[in-house]
Formats: C-alpha cells, sequence, structure tokens
C-alpha cells in the first residue's frame, strides 16, 4: 500500500515490515539506502560508547555473499559510490549511481544490512583506521570543540559522548558486539529504506521489496524484536569553561539546549540561526567578527534538530587575547536580536535569502534525498516543500525574538 504525499515523496510498507520512500526525478542518477535509528545516543552503556560508529566502518568488511574487495567494487565497477555517515540518532547506508542500476544497488544493501560477517581479521584493520580518525580530532580543535562541548552540555545523556567512541572501547569491539549491534537495531521497524531517481515509485518499490524479501528468507531474519530506548535527557545548568590544548587560538563553541525537532519553534529556530551565522557572508556572526573588527577568519552557527531536543551553536576561533571580547559581540547579537528582531524589510530579506539557500540545496540529489530519509525515520513523515515555504513566509518578528530568547542562557566551551 501507499502514501503520496504532494508532487514529492511516495510511502511504501514492504512485504518485510519495511518503510520505504521513493522520490522521482528527472535526473541521469539514482541514490538508495537506509538508515538506522541506532545512532551513538542508543549506546546506552560506557563500554558501548563508539560501537555504532565502528559497525557503520565495518559492515563493508564481509558478508555471506560478498569479500570486501567485492562490496567496493560492486557499484563503483558501473561508476557509483558507496558512502555511509553515524549521527547521535542514526547510522545511514547509501549509494549514489548512474540510473540503470538499482537492482545492483539493492541486493548490495540487503547483503548489507542482512548478511554482515564482521571478520575479525579486517576488524583488527579497521580499529587502526578508526584509531586515526580519533586522533585526527584530538589534532584539530576547531572540530574537538564542539564534541567537548556537546559532552558537557549533554552531561548524564547517552547523547552526551563522542560518536567516534575511544581507543580502549574499540579494542573490545569484537565480531560478535558489531553482530548483536546489528540484530538489536537493524530491525525494520527502526528503518527507512529510500530511493531518489528516474524509476517509477511503483518499479522501484518492486525492485527493492524483491531483494530485501530474497535477502530477509536466506537470512531467516526474525523481524518481531524490540529496541530499547535511551532514557531522557536531563537538565544541565548554564556553564561557561576554557580548557588548554596548546594550540594558538582559542576555539569558542557557545550553545543551548533548545526545543526539538517536532516543537513549532523549529522552523523560526532555524530562520534566526541563518541569521545569525548561516553560510552567507552577510550573517551577523561574519559581519560583526570578521568583516567590521577582522577578530577571526571564520564565524558560523548552526541548529541540530534531534527527536526530543535541539542543540543551537555558535563557533570562532580568534586569538586567545580577543576571545572575551569576541564572546561579548556574540551575546550582544543574540540578546539584540531578542529586544530587536527584524521586521518589515530587513525581515523579508531574511526570508528570501533562506529560501533560496533551501532552493539551492534542493538541487542536489543526495542532500534531498538524505534529508527526506532522515525525516522519515525521526518523524514518520517528509514536510512538503510548499509547507515548509509557507511557515518560513509567515514567520514573525515575535517568532524570532521568542526563539532568541531560548538562546539568552547559553553556554560557553573554549579550547585555547
Amino acid at each position: 500500500m501507499s502514501k503520496k504525499l504532494p508532487d514529492i515523496v511516495q510511502f511504501f510498507t514492504l512485504p518485510t515490515g519495511h518503510t520505504l520512500i521513493c522520490m522521482q526525478a528527472r535526473t541521469p542518477v539514482g541514490c538508495f539506502g537506509f538508515t538506522v535509528k541506532g545512532g551513538s545516543r542508543f549506546e546506552l552503556t560506557p563500554e558501548t560508547h563508539g560501537l555504532a560508529h565502528f559497525v557503520e566502518h565495518t559492515i563493508f568488511k564481509g558478508t555471506t555473499h560478498r569479500r570486501a574487495y567485492h562490496i567496493n567494487s560492486r557499484m563503483e565497477a558501473v561508476g557509483g559510490e558507496l558512502n555511509a555517515f553515524t549521527t547521535k540518532e542514526e547510522i545511514t547506508f547509501y549509494t549514489i549511481f548512474p540510473k540503470g542500476n538499482l537492482a545492483r544497488a539493492a541486493q548490495l544493501l540487503a547483503d548489507l544490512a542482512y548478511n554482515p560477517t564482521f571478520p575479525e581479521r579486517e576488524l583488527a584493520k579497521e580499529r587502526e583506521v578508526v584509531c586515526e580518525e580519533i586522533n585526527s580530532y584530538l589534532d584539530s580543535p576547531a572540530e574537538l570543540v564542539f564534541d567537548e562541548f556537546e559532552n558537557r552540555i549533554f552531561s548524564g545523556s547517552t547523547l552526551g559522548h563522542s560518536i567516534l567512541g575511544t581507543e580502549e572501547n574499540l579494542s573490545g569491539f569484537t565480531s560478535d558486539a558489531c553482530k548483536a549491534f546489528v540484530n538489536t537495531h537493524f530491525l525494520p521497524s527502526e528503518m527507512i529504506l529510500f530511493y531518489s531517481g528516474s524509476e517509477s515509485p511503483a518499479h522501484a518499490c518492486a525492485t527493492i521489496s524483491r531483494h530485501f524479501n530474497d535477502m530477509a528468507a536466506m537470512a531467516n531474519v526474525n523481524v518481531m524484536r524490540s529496541v530499547n530506548e535511551p532514557a531522557a535527557i536531563t537538565p544541565v545548568g548554564r556553564f561557561a569553561e576554557s580548557k588548554e590544548t596548546g594550540a594558538h587560538q582559542a576555539h569558542t563553541v557557545i550553545g543551548a539546549r533548545v526545543p526539538g525537532i517536532f516543537s513549532p519553534e523549529r522552523t523560526p529556530l532555524a530562520l534566526l540561526t541563518n541569521i545569525i551565522g548561516g553560510p552567507g557572508m552577510n550573517s551577523m556572526l561574519n559581519t560583526e567578527l570578521r568583516e567590521r573588527r577582522g577578530l577571526v577568519y571564520s564565524a558560523d552557527a548552526s541548529l541540530s534538530l534531534m527527536a526530543d531536543c535541539g542543540l543551537f551553536t555558535a563557533y570562532f576561533g580568534c586569538s586567545p587575547e580577543d576571545m572575551a571580547r569576541c564572546c561579548d559581540i556574540t551575546a550582544h547579537i543574540i540578546n539584540d536580536l531578542q529586544r530587536n528582531p527584524p521586521s518589515g524589510r530587513r525581515l523579508a530579506a531574511a526570508k528570501k535569502q533562506y529560501l533560496g539557500q533551501l532552493t539551492v540545496a534542493a538541487a542536489s540529489l543526495e542532500h534531498t534525498t538524505l534529508s527526506a530519509a532522515h525525516s522519515a525515520l525521526i518523524t514518520g513523515k517528509v514536510q512538503p516543500g510548499d509547507q515548509l515555504r509557507s511557515e518560513i513566509e509567515t514567520i514573525t518578528p515575535e517568532q524570532l525574538s521568542h526563539a532568541a530568547s531560548l538562546l539568552s542562557d547559553a553556554s560557553r566551551l573554549t579550547l585555547c
């Protein structure tokens, strides 16, 4: 059975119980994959921190049908790419390929989902790779400061640890541990399959369903298991901390926990974040910290929305002696937006810019597909573009002022 969202997405339920979303597009390439509700916040004990990311790396190292070389070559042989990533809430595996290769992609991804073997000899090599990834973060304060900040602001919950885990934990991740993680989280009820490309949704559904049904039958998958949900996040008081790293710059993140993806405040918060530190050179942080005063090389802001909470962050790197001044300017920007939010032409211009940026991003098949898959996994639906545009166009100064008030007690962490 299928459910159609206006002009964009169709939802299908496969015989295996998986939900599949299909987006037809006039394009010479296709994108197919699956996303699993099993990111780092589902690592419920300290000993498992980093396991989701390790599974993401090692799932490509062999299945009951293919060796690592054959997995890596399967899509590359037709000019495609095979990719994966891990976030706080999900692990995603997908491939981009020339049109006409959906069956090849579906067979490969179904094999990875149902039949990974995690051979110990391959795991040993990949532990070294992930250790190098951990060390590269430790050598990059501009990236490390975000992990440290998230660990601090989500302290006491399973959101409060690094996605990469630790070298000590890596040494304990065995083949059996990886298989247990897959068996626990790679369930139809906890997954979204997604496809976008030139195939009709009905034909794409039939192709994908055939391969997932075949692999499920061969693997004798039990689809009736349940998943332990992570505990609710705990309150954390405001903090302002600095840590010495030996770097010549002071890397600072200022941020606050905000409502999550289900909140009606999500769209005003997104527009506000774009005004403060979006990708435009005319963002307030870039204008005040770089263009007018020359205090920083770069400054930006971001908003991450999860099921039960969200996180706003603003970042800049500067000389240690300028750090306090940059913090004061950032605080002034946020406070001024609460007292005097954009209105009239200023608000109209901010909306126009944000809508234009979303239009440009939507031209990327990969970006659009992954965004839709994430939304379907976390919320059970994909918001039509017209609805999002309407929400942005109707944002009021009062809504922006309220969104800014949510940031008024922002915390700070500096690595210098």
